[in-house]
């Protein structure tokens, strides 16, 4: 057998492999063989038809299983044997002439593969990242405590309309076929528009025009799909059936046990500061992970890592078998490329470092994870008992793959961190407006 690699530029590459008939008619004859010993072939006791009978019947269909098996084994081992890295799976080339497998002794295989040399990332003060906070100010402590008192305040159908109100009622176009029982957020469109809607009562009947609902209002203010609203147009009247308002929930202590739960907090002052510690978590929670982010273009960056593109793309239109087009590919391969960069930094410096992901801490942060989704939807701390058969149960799921994303989430967590005390790392305050603002970049 003869292996050969012909680079064809820094990160793509072909591999040669010539098979002569000694490397593969030991185990083709030692196959037939074991074939004739087992077959049961009419005219001859089982066991006893001869081995050429069986060759003639069997034999191509042997030889390409041997020869398949052998190129997979010699192109991994020789694969493995290489000091770069291997992106994607090698991609088998067509033969310049059929195969004539009666006849021919010897047989060569090209396959094309994709690859990086290394990956060059001298952490240190020279690299320049940034570290992002969000302070919480009392405006928005305000804004969400006047939220909450707005949507856990009590329902009320009053007679006669006014701002802020949802108007219940069938929205029907005057020319054509369109008609559709809504509930109208006057919040939510244009204050003239909304003026028709106030001061009005059951049974009223609303006439505006189409032209009169801003872009994006159809979905936001009515309700409706893109499709629906892409097709209204001219008069429109609005049938009111009911008038649903939201009145302003008053801060006792019913109010405070709604939001954090009983006798979490006694008094306005201690409401206030839990709302300012909550949101704050929270945002805590948000620009750590957009530091995060940050901090790995900051590195992509810096490692100047030379994808194969070219491969890479007709790579994963072969891997994903029909399921996505030459076009996806095209808009989706940024984002790849991006996610096997940060693998390939991420795994050279874990590799570098001694850095690894421990079973115990894999445990424990699905237990956090299972806690997380478990308080979101009310149950809490009830389900503890259960806890270690969730964890599990989660960690077995998808044929083992959630424990392997849940230790790469770990190492990726302990590489950032490790990155973040090498590198040069300028703090920054944000408003929540300045934070949305860089998200919107």
């Amino acid at each position: 057998m003869e292996i050969t690699l012909d680079k064809h530029s820094a990160n793509q590459a072909s591999i040669k492999i010539n098979l002569k008939e000694a490397d593969y008619q030991p185990k083709v004859e030692a196959k037939l063989k074991d074939f004739a010993k087992k077959s049961n072939i009419k005219g001859f006791r089982p066991g006893k038809a001869p081995v050429s009978m069986v060759k003639n019947m069997y034999g191509t269909s042997v030889l390409v299983e041997e020869i398949n098996s052998i190129l997979s084994e010699s192109l991994n081992t020789y694969l493995k044997e290489q000091t770069f890295k291997i992106l994607g799976d090698p991609l088998p080339q067509e033969q310049k002439s059929p195969i004539d497998w009666k006849a021919q002794k010897e047989f060569e295989f090209e396959y094309k593969i994709g690859f990086v040399e290394s990956v060059e990332l001298p952490l240190d003060s020279k690299i320049k990242a940034t570290r992002y906070s969000i302070k919480v100010d009392d405006k928005l402590v305000d804004e969400t405590i006047s939220n909450l008192k707005t949507q856990f305040g009590n329902s009320t159908n009053p007679e006669v309309s006014t701002e802020g109100d949802n108007i219940y009622g069938d929205l029907k176009a005057t020319e054509g076929d369109f008609e559709k029982t809504v509930s109208l957020d006057l919040t939510k469109i244009t204050k003239k528009l909304a003026g028709k809607f106030t001061g009005i009562s059951k049974d009223t009947v609303v006439e505006f025009d189409a032209k009169d609902v801003k872009k994006g209002q159809w979905e936001e203010a009515f309700g409706l799909f893109e499709e629906e609203s892409a097709a209204i147009e001219g008069p429109l009247t609005f049938n009111v059936v009911n008038i649903n308002r939201k009145e302003v929930a008053e801060m006792n202590q019913e109010f405070f046990d709604k939001i954090f739960g009983p006798d979490q907090v006694s008094s306005e002052e201690e409401f206030k500061a839990k709302v300012q510690e909550t949101l704050q978590s929270n945002y805590d929670r948000e620009s750590n992970l957009f530091t995060e982010e940050e901090l790995k273009k900051v590195l992509i960056e810096k490692a100047k890592v030379d994808l194969p593109e070219a491969f890479l793309k007709e790579w994963l239109l072969i891997a994903n078998d029909g399921k996505v087009t030459p076009e996806d590919i095209e808009k989706e391969y940024p984002m790849y490329s991006n996610q096997l960069t940060w693998s390939l930094i991420s795994n050279h410096i874990a590799t570098e470092n001694d850095i690894k992901a421990e079973h115990e801490e894999v445990i424990e942060k699905t237990k956090q994870m299972v806690r997380e989704q478990f308080a979101a939807s009310g149950l809490g701390s009830q389900m503890e008992d259960s806890m270690d058969m969730f964890v599990d149960n989660y960690l077995k799921g998808e044929e083992g793959q959630n424990y392997m994303n849940m230790l790469t989430s770990i190492q990726n967590e302990k590489v950032l961190a490790f990155a973040a005390d090498k590198v040069s790392i300028k703090e920054k305050e944000l408003s929540i407006d300045e934070f949305k603002e860089l998200l919107e970049k």
